[in-house]
């Protein structure tokens, strides 16, 4: 799997930065056909060419030329695939960046509330967001001290580009929500991402809430510790997948996040009373 931005590389991205934090990167290469990506921020994704196919736990979504993209932190299946041509500009930010935002400008984020949990949104460019792009790309060779401001300008203008294009007001609801600190329903996002290969602490993260108050909430709702339900659930889904797959064990237990097949056998078998091959 890989984790964006820490996993970025000069050989993947051209990168520029505020700080220590990823605002954009620059890209024109491709994934190999099909990854797992896990992104340790918030990120919005512009088209500059070609194609690509996004897939999380509840959205399938095919981009195109001019199409823009914001990503709520979380785990992606990403197929690329589609067009050997594509080239991107990826935007990188932490929460707290977005929450200055929306705190410097709170008079345009009156009354937008939701609960649900979008974790893909879709946009579509226009010819002013286009003239920003033009705009950004010479960054990429500028020799300025002045960077970092720079590029603050250019945060700032990128999020007002793209509340401008909000017709269906879902970003500025998200944007809102984030600046809330709105947290996700355990239930409904632990079964998104249960098989997911993720620390207990990116979950946390995920979900809106520190280690601490995830662990908390979750043994309050669920009566047992992430790591044990986690472990429970993967198992179940092993169990149905004997049953009802032609998967063998080895192919099972690498898909619900065990490396080692003997390990899994022997967790199975301390929960069922007896080895996945007696199902078989």
């Amino acid at each position: 799997m890989l984790r964006v931005p820490s996993s970025i590389n000069t050989n993947e991205f051209e990168s520029l930065k505020i700080q220590d934090m990823t605002f954009v990167a620059y890209r024109n290469n491709i994934y190999p056909p099909r990854n797992e990506i896990f992104f340790e921020e918030h990120a919005i994704i512009y088209v500059l060419e070609g194609e690509k196919r996004f897939v999380s736990p509840t959205q399938d979504v095919h981009v195109k030329k001019g199409q823009i993209l914001f990503f709520q932190r979380g785990c992606y299946s990403m197929n690329e695939s589609i067009d050997s041509n594509y080239r991107s500009l990826v935007f990188f930010f932490p929460e707290k960046l977005l929450k200055e935002f929306v705190a410097q400008n709170l008079s345009l984020f009156e009354d937008y509330t939701q609960s649900s949990f979008e974790q893909i949104l879709s946009l579509e460019s226009n010819s002013n967001f286009d003239i920003f792009v033009d705009s950004l790309i010479p960054f990429f060779s500028a020799r300025t001290n002045l960077l970092n401001q720079f590029l603050k300008l250019k945060f700032d203008e990128l999020m007002l580009h793209l509340l401008d294009l909000d017709r269906s007001n879902q970003f500025r609801i998200t944007l809102f929500n984030i600046y809330q600190g709105q947290k996700v329903d355990l239930a409904y996002f632990l079964e998104n991402y249960y098989l997911k290969p993720l620390s207990i602490n990116e979950l946390a993260r995920i979900s809106g809430r520190s280690l601490s108050a995830f662990k908390r909430d979750f043994e309050l709702q669920f009566n047992t510790s992430p790591a044990v339900w986690i472990k429970n659930k993967r198992l179940e889904y092993a169990f149905f997948l004997l049953q009802n797959s032609q998967k063998n064990v080895s192919e099972i237990s690498l898909e619900i996040g065990y490396e080692s097949v003997s390990h899994f056998i022997k967790a199975f078998k301390e929960k069922y009373g007896f080895t996945p091959n007696k199902i078989i």
